[in-house]
């Protein structure tokens, strides 16, 4: 899943995401990998929203964008994730196949090695601080691979990876929307500091999408990492809002502490997480919904104690 959302598709792409299924996948499967064509397709049990992903057989996925802005990231994950693999501490998908439209169905698609493991609650993960800490460790390395030839933060990275100026005018509009429920001068203040801690150093990678749906728990442990299609090279602060998304207290700390993050990035990844919270705090899925108001009063309660 994208836990951190994308700018709104065309209503042309909501047609072609209620259009994927089972069969549409055996089509595809049958056209374009006739050796894989006998093995069964069925939905994972816990799938997301910019792309439909469904098993094919016990060993491998087929996910398929949902709509054409996703459609950019499947290039970028057949090139780059067979590099990125090797040099990370955890698992990350590893590309097994490169499908291109076809069946009524537009865009490109992959077929990827199945990866074991559910994703990360509270309650599956034994040790929050150790979690927050080994997922720390992924990150620096990524941060650490070469980023020579890299893809450059934009479109296809949902703008993560680029300055939050680019959703500056989309989170006055929220803040202002929900007026008589936040304390606007302080919500204002949090996105200013955001915008005035701009990123100084060299582009690196960033994965664009830490959200609990795309963190894997096996054994209570951190397992693997997924969903790489926003990922890019440029300002990594993004890939902070986990601390206040699922962590909190010592494990929040210890994240910082283990990714040695600097005041600047660290507010920067505040507003990260601000924006996300204010344009889906009314989001009809109850669930989304609430993650939304407790980033917001876990943002808030950082800001009074640090005062």
């Amino acid at each position: 899943m994208s836990g951190q959302g994308f700018p709104e598709v065309p209503h042309a792409d909501v047609v072609v995401a209620d259009r994927i299924d089972s069969a549409l996948v055996r089509r595809l499967v049958a056209e374009q990998f006739p050796h894989w064509a006998g093995l069964p397709v069925r939905p994972v049990d816990e799938g997301g929203w910019d792309n439909r992903t469904f098993h094919l057989g016990d060993r491998m996925t087929v996910r398929l964008p949902s709509g054409e802005g996703y459609a950019l990231q499947v290039a970028k994950e057949q090139r780059w994730l067979p590099v990125l693999g090797p040099l990370l501490p955890l698992v990350v998908p590893a590309p097994l196949g490169s499908g291109r439209p076809g069946a009524g169905y537009p865009y490109p698609w992959s077929i990827y090695r199945w990866i074991d493991g559910r994703t990360a609650r509270a309650e599956r993960i034994d040790d929050l601080t150790r979690f927050a800490t080994d997922l720390a460790d992924f990150l620096r390395a990524l941060r650490g691979v070469d980023a020579t030839g890299g893809p450059a933060a934009g479109r296809h990275s949902a703008w993560r990876g680029t300055p939050l100026s680019t959703y500056d005018a989309e989170t006055r509009a929220a803040i202002e929307t929900h007026r008589d429920g936040l304390p606007v001068d302080t919500v204002t203040a949090i996105w200013q500091s955001a915008l005035d801690a701009t990123w100084a150093g060299p582009p690196v990678w960033f994965h664009g999408d830490v959200a609990s749906g795309n963190l894997l728990v096996r054994d209570g442990r951190l397992a693997a990492v997924i969903d790489l299609g926003c990922c890019g090279v440029g300002d990594p602060a993004c890939d902070t809002v986990i601390a206040w998304t699922l962590l909190h207290g010592a494990s929040r700390d210890a994240f910082r502490d283990a990714l040695d993050v600097d005041p600047a990035t660290w507010a920067r990844g505040r507003g990260w997480a601000l924006w996300k919270a204010l344009i889906t705090v009314d989001n009809p899925d109850q669930a989304k919904a609430a993650e939304a108001r407790h980033v917001l009063g876990q943002l808030l309660a950082e800001h009074a104690a640090a005062r």
